[in-house]
């Protein structure tokens, strides 16, 4: 019998190999395959504007993949073949949730990062007794789908390479802060409440700003900035992970942070009568800086922040809390507990 790229089958001691499967945000439209084509398309278009290539699910899996690898495990992306020929094999499933459409593998499968926004887009989901476990990246979206999916919904988070991230803290500094705009919704009436106050704010006290709109701007211009910057005000209604913030945290750039303390996104009023507690900053601590609900209060935040910047320990954070190895570890404890 055939088993793929193995002439017997899959042991997960021996072989150190993980299978992934894998689907992006574009899905085939008028011929088998062309989303290759289009995503092909849609990074060009992004690099001529400047842009953001990649989707955070597509950021998130990158990230896991070189975790794994950095372990010492090949991944196998997207080998149905293999697979299939190993059913008792586990694998993994990630990504935009059309990734399991008609899916027909019998493996025991860690399902995420990614699929779904709230658990009542397939409330059913985990009633297949194949899928072991529903991975989130923050505690508070393990409370919003822990209701629906109880104890198979468990904690993964992406991490970060310190190498890629270096510490930023002894470089010559000449912007006080990065503001980084990720408001999604509303953003008109957002502009004239948060963000022209805060940016008023910070001019009445002689502070040297940059502002970086998500989404438009080049990866490599992000890390420019971050070498450049004392702080960054980090301004997002909510945070499943919130890899770009962590990012500013691995150079050791502290962060201001708006908090809200809900999920805005509209979609929620499909599912929840009330409102649903979320958090801009899932993965924080006092040594990463401060947070801050609202203009009205971002003046005391600001202050507390000026008082103590020189004191904020971000990148040791990321390095006990976020790093590669331990996210690729996580994730292969899940994954391992999947074929038991």
């Amino acid at each position: 019998m055939a088993w793929g790229a193995h002439r017997r089958p899959l042991d997960l001691a021996r072989d150190r190999t993980v299978l992934l499967f894998f689907e992006d945000i574009e899905q085939d439209t008028l011929v088998r395959n062309d989303r290759h084509l289009r995503r092909a398309l849609r990074k060009l278009y992004h690099t001529v504007k400047r842009g953001q290539t990649r989707s955070g699910f597509g950021v998130a899996f990158t990230l896991l993949r070189r975790a794994l690898e950095s372990l010492g495990y090949r991944v196998v992306v997207n080998d149905h073949r293999l697979a299939r020929h190993n059913p008792a094999y586990p694998v993994g499933v990630a990504g935009y949730p059309h990734v399991l459409r008609e899916w027909t593998l019998p493996n025991p499968a860690v399902l995420g990062p990614g699929l779904l926004d709230h658990p009542g887009l397939a409330p059913a989901l985990m009633e297949d007794p194949r899928f072991r476990s529903y991975l989130v990246p923050s505690d508070w979206m393990k409370a919003l789908f822990g209701r629906v999916y109880g104890s198979r919904c468990a904690l993964w988070y992406a991490g970060l390479d310190l190498e890629q991230w270096p510490d930023c803290a002894a470089e010559p500094k000449d912007v006080d802060f990065v503001v980084y705009d990720k408001i999604r919704w509303d953003r008109d009436g957002r502009a004239a409440s948060l963000v022209r106050p805060l940016l008023a704010r910070l001019e009445e006290r002689g502070l040297t700003v940059t502002v970086l709109r998500y989404g438009s701007y080049a990866h490599r211009e992000y890390q420019a900035l971050l070498r450049r910057a004392r702080g960054l005000i980090f301004l997002s209604e909510h945070e499943t992970q919130g890899i770009a913030y962590q990012e500013a945290m691995a150079c050791n750039v502290p962060i201001l942070a708006w908090a809200n303390g809900h999920w805005l996104d509209p979609q929620r009023t499909l599912f929840e009568a009330g409102p649903v507690a979320a958090t801009s900053v899932p993965h924080f601590s006092d040594q990463c800086g401060e947070t801050f609900a609202g203009a009205d209060d971002f003046g005391p935040a600001l202050d507390r922040f000026l008082a103590r910047r020189g004191s904020y320990r971000p990148r040791r954070y990321v390095a006990e809390h976020l790093s590669l190895e331990l996210s690729g570890q996580k994730y292969l404890e899940h994954y391992r507990s999947a074929s038991r």
